[in-house]
């Protein structure tokens, strides 16, 4: 008589995380609705795009050329440059969404329900867990806004004509036309994860990444000026503004501004910065992680927030009638000796 011995069935999570790329493969199954969102925001974007620089510029100076109302077309140049300025916006800030997701979703969500702690104890190291769960979304962000600049630059490139001040320090254009698009939204997704390994819960780490990333964007929008020594011109009558310049200062003869040459030394100077904040709030998000996974802060991190309140709370102390009732210490089980009843003397006259 012979048996056939089956090997026990390993843990779903265990064998999913134990696998060559089963980690990589279970964030992408966890967040695959977040994952087709971004797709078609970047598909919906780069149709608008194409359709932008190849249909609707094309009409427009089809237009100027077979009729002579310069009205009309300044007017639709002019809504031409708008709409192209406002998808630089979209593009160029999209990393707002992307910070929000990280917070909430991404990190605070498995934090706040205990399943970061349930995937630590199937065999995933925690900083192994924290590198896929930001190298996921990171490759699908690079290569999204990626294809999207270098969309936006063509139609740009391809529609040079319409663009009626050629807005290259517009805030959507001057982001979305370089790599600081990457940048933004990279810097976003680490300080969303920061935001959620700190606060541990979900919808109050999705609201302090967004907060967190926009503040970042209206600070370096304000100093954006001052990345790169501005050029002086000074004449002997009043200068008039070049086109394609970014005016920054007049007084009487006496012009400031940055010419077109200095888009890229001011870009990379805010890539560059941005960058470094990214470094700094991913080096903080291990740190945080560490602190939150060593032994003795491990399993009080991994409770749910609720149970953390209730051990928190203090216990009720002893009823008040348990310690009146002068049987109680023998209903306890507790051995105290017995005292003998006391004898009553005979009264006087009596034997």
């Amino acid at each position: 008589m012979s048996a056939t011995l089956t090997p026990p069935r390993r843990d779903l999570p265990e064998a999913v995380a134990s696998g060559r790329g089963g980690l990589t493969r279970t964030v992408l199954r966890l967040h695959r609705t977040a994952l087709l969102a971004w797709t078609g925001f970047v598909v919906v974007t780069l149709g608008w795009l194409v359709w932008s620089g190849k249909v609707d510029a094309q009409s427009i100076l089809d237009h100027k050329r077979a009729c002579d109302d310069l009205c009309a077309y300044a007017y639709e140049a002019h809504r031409y440059s708008v709409g192209l300025d406002r998808a630089g916006l979209v593009i160029g800030y999209a990393s707002l969404g992307v910070a929000a997701f990280a917070g909430g979703a991404l990190i605070g969500r498995e934090l706040e329900s205990g399943t970061a702690h349930l995937a630590w104890t199937q065999g995933v190291s925690p900083a192994r867990w924290l590198v896929a769960k930001l190298a996921v979304p990171a490759v699908a962000v690079v290569a999204g806004s990626a294809v999207l600049v270098a969309v936006y630059r063509w139609t740009r490139r391809t529609s040079d004509a319409l663009l009626y001040n050629k807005g290259w320090s517009e805030p959507g254009a001057f982001v979305a036309s370089g790599p600081a698009t990457t940048a933004y939204a990279l810097c976003a997704l680490a300080l969303g994860a920061l935001a959620a390994l700190l606060i541990g819960r979900t919808l109050p780490a999705l609201a302090a990444g967004f907060t967190a990333t926009a503040l970042l964007q209206g600070t370096l929008f304000a100093v954006r000026p001052d990345l790169w020594p501005a050029k002086t011109v000074t004449t002997t009558t009043w200068p008039e503004v070049l086109n394609s310049s970014w005016r920054l200062a007049s007084h009487g003869d006496t012009t400031t501004y940055h010419p077109r040459s200095h888009f890229w030394p001011l870009h990379l100077m805010e890539t560059g910065l941005v960058l470094t904040v990214t470094v700094a709030a991913t080096a903080a998000a291990f740190w945080t992680l560490h602190r939150r996974t060593t032994p003795g802060r491990q399993a009080e991190t991994a409770r749910p927030p609720q149970a953390r309140a209730a051990r928190n709370r203090p216990a009720p102390g002893p009823h008040p009638a348990a310690d009146a009732d002068p049987g109680s210490s023998s209903r306890s089980g507790s051995t105290q000796p017995d005292t003998p009843p006391r004898r009553q003397r005979p009264l006087p006259g009596h034997s």
